[in-house]
């Protein structure tokens, strides 16, 4: 049913300031087995030194999400939003037909740790956005919380893609169970921890491809924080 792949599979990147790991080909990693899924095109494991980050630069016609699993993330672009970003928090930036922005380390003192991730919109050259919402621990604690869906929500960023994104947190005795929709692909990552999803035990960094549907049950978690894509049924992403 997974089609896995392990934490050390993926690409890497040293460069002092930056660790990076790779889900998916990005910059001068390239696998042609691995670029992207569905509308997944980015997961960008990236752990950034303190005061250091990305200088500012431009984007067009993304979807672009941080999730900051430790520290704190400094954002700013050019629609004029500066925010800081810290565990709990996500936040998606829609380049639309072009945005220029920056992301640092707002610290002097500690690492800021987070997931880059890209999705390639449904439609070309829209108007450029920017979205942010803390979500609770509780939310989260021992189930799959929406946080991203085209339509958005109470406590959901909206989405320009058919794609919706949960995160979880389970610890100790805690379960969840999720059934895939009809026809449709999952890619399934643990940012951090350890968790048992259908009987295999995943680890930080690991992740897998579903695309058969049924169920996927959720246990034993050891500090584990869970990603859940649910997509379109799509192998790569393609360009609106």
């Amino acid at each position: 049913m997974f089609d896995m792949r392990l934490s050390h599979q993926r690409g890497a990147a040293h460069h002092g300031w930056l660790q990076s790991r790779h889900s998916f080909s990005f910059a001068d990693y390239w696998d042609p087995k691995q670029v992207g899924f569905s509308d997944l095109l980015v997961i960008n494991d990236d752990t950034v030194a303190p005061s250091k980050g990305f200088g500012t630069h431009p984007h067009q016609n993304m979807e672009i999400i941080s999730y900051v699993l430790e520290g704190a993330l400094e954002h700013k672009d050019s629609m004029g939003t500066g925010s800081v970003i810290v565990p709990g928090d996500i936040q998606l930036m829609s380049a639309g037909r072009g945005v220029a922005h920056s992301e640092y380390n707002h610290s002097a003192q500690e690492n800021v740790h987070f997931l880059q991730i890209w999705v390639v919109p449904n439609q070309a050259n829209t108007e450029q956005s920017y979205q942010q919402l803390h979500i609770s621990p509780e939310d989260k604690r021992g189930k799959l919380h929406l946080m991203i869906s085209p339509t958005g929500g109470e406590k959901a960023l909206a989405i320009k893609q058919d794609i919706k994104i949960y995160s979880g947190l389970f610890d100790g005795d805690e379960t969840a169970e999720f059934q895939i929709p009809e026809g449709r692909y999952v890619y399934l990552h643990v940012a951090k921890g350890q968790i048992e999803v259908n009987g295999q035990v995943f680890a930080t960094g690991d992740a897998a491809r579903i695309r058969e549907g049924g169920k996927l049950s959720f246990r034993y978690g050891q500090n584990a924080e869970v990603l859940v894509f649910d997509m379109r049924p799509e192998e790569i992403p393609t360009m609106p």
